[in-house]
């Protein structure tokens, strides 16, 4: 890509950085000085403004994350908070903070608090800001600091996603940078069922793509272990894609297909042959495998089914229950 010519460049925008927050006690303090320093880099060479400022969103931490935060606010008034009512998940918490943002910032970046996504690659986000761009995905260009489990799971997840018709970055997370046009065309998007990954592509505005190397977590544990992988992959798949639905289809034809089959082999060993076996195990072996199909299409009706429940009662996503803000 060929850079604009200087004179073209947009101004330095007033950037706010937004960093979904649970118990995250640990990881705050060794944080926190590293993007206020990048803050300072990036103001003294003219790439942001001095306003910029670092914008904490608390998912209703059981731990002093919300304390340390008040403690920072009172040192450095560019570190800014909310905290929500209750725990509601990383995706909301993000949300809160965006929307919190929107019309204090001339672009956002999203981040989380343990650093494993370097912060260096927002110079180069808020650069391509500047050259015209409204999107700026950061993109891993390795896994080699996950396990072997977890990468190969993570794979096979953005292959499956792309086979059930989902836009998604592949090796992208929730680290990116987001116009001020950008966010407000993502408050337009009123769904309960949150999944920024599969939401953010649909805008459709001009995007670009960072790489950086993904490092270890700073501090604190993982908020993101096995299980809420999963669930955050069933949500993003039938919040997106109606293909589990027809996949039930197609797979009932194919059993309606040999079933007609079996059906034509009862009929000939019944009237043409003198020996009919008694079959048991064919029996049982189809009882239980046309009972574990049922339930699975059952399972996964009642998915989409909840989500169209949790949609049209229109309840709010999120409650901000303190500000942090001058």
């Amino acid at each position: 890509m060929i850079p604009k010519p200087m004179e073209k460049l947009l101004p330095p925008p007033r950037l706010a950085i937004v960093i979904p927050c649970y118990n995250e006690e640990e990881a705050l303090p060794l944080s926190l000085p590293v993007l206020l320093k990048l803050l300072d880099d990036c103001v003294a060479a003219g790439d942001i403004t001095a306003d910029s400022y670092i914008l904490c969103s608390n998912d209703g931490s059981r731990d002093r994350t919300w304390a340390l935060l008040e403690e920072w606010h009172l040192a450095d008034r560019r570190v800014r908070a909310v905290s929500l009512a209750h725990n509601r998940g990383h995706q909301y918490a993000l949300l809160a903070g965006l929307m919190t943002a929107m019309d204090n910032c001339d672009a956002a970046v999203s981040i989380d608090a343990d650093l494993q996504d370097d912060p260096q690659a927002i110079v180069e986000m808020v650069r391509k800001y500047r050259e015209g761009t409204e999107i700026v995905y950061g993109v891993r260009s390795s896994r080699k600091t996950d396990t072997v489990f977890k990468r190969t799971t993570a794979h096979a997840f953005y292959s499956f996603q792309k086979k059930m018709g989902l836009e998604t970055v592949y090796d992208h997370a929730d680290y990116r940078l987001m116009s001020n046009r950008a966010l407000h065309l993502l408050s337009e998007y009123h769904e309960s069922n949150m999944f920024l990954r599969g939401i953010v592509p649909q805008i459709g505005l001009d995007s670009d793509v960072v790489y950086y190397e993904r490092a270890s977590r700073v501090a604190g544990e993982s908020k993101y272990p096995l299980r809420k992988m999963l669930a955050l992959s069933v949500d993003g798949i039938t919040s997106f894609s109606a293909q589990p639905m027809r996949w039930i289809f197609f797979t009932g034809l194919f059993i309606l297909l040999v079933t007609l089959a079996v059906t034509a082999y009862v009929v000939v060993a019944r009237f043409f042959t003198d020996h009919v076996s008694p079959g048991w195990a064919s029996i049982m072996l189809s009882i239980w495998g046309l009972g574990s199909l049922i339930l699975i299409a059952i399972g996964i009706t009642g998915e989409y089914i909840g989500k169209i429940f949790n949609e049209v009662k229109g309840r709010p996503r999120y409650a901000i229950r303190d500000r942090l803000w001058d």
